[in-house]
């Protein structure tokens, strides 16, 4: 089965530097996102610190309001989020990337042979996905569609 190729754009990456590295409170953050009904897409936990860490993740351009209202309140205003908006989203999909080692390194080597600002990877057994720039999307979604060919 060849991989498709699935791209969102008006994406927001929002990065919480230095909170509590306590699973309580990243999913006391995820509800209250829940509760103000903005979808989450991509989320990345950085390796904890001592007793500190990073989460990122990614939103419509749209909601970054609420979500600003609502993290610029954490910790009392202590944890000042890091956004950067109007990205884009390419995210390769193949049910057998599972037992084909390679398919990362061929989509990393094509998106570095543009040069392309990557933002943000996650992965699963059978996706690969990587916010870019807006600036760089047309270059980067061009070296990948042409890698899976």
């Amino acid at each position: 089965m060849k991989p498709t190729i699935i791209v969102n754009d008006d994406i927001t990456l929002v990065t919480l530097q230095n909170i509590p590295a306590d699973m309580e409170f990243v999913t006391e953050v995820f509800e209250k996102i829940a509760e103000m009904g903005v979808d989450v897409d991509m989320i990345s936990l950085s390796p904890v610190q001592g007793s500190m860490t990073g989460l990122s993740f990614t939103i419509k351009d749209e909601e970054l309001v609420k979500i600003l209202s609502y993290t610029s309140k954490l910790n009392n205003g202590t944890i000042k989020p890091i956004v950067s908006s109007g990205n884009c989203k390419i995210s390769v999909n193949d049910p057998d990337m599972e037992n084909n080692p390679g398919v990362a390194a061929k989509v990393f080597r094509r998106a570095a042979s543009v040069h392309t600002d990557i933002r943000l990877i996650t992965t699963s057994e059978s996706q690969i996905s990587m916010l870019v720039t807006k600036s760089d999307f047309d270059s980067a979604f061009n070296a990948i569609q042409d890698a899976l060919d």
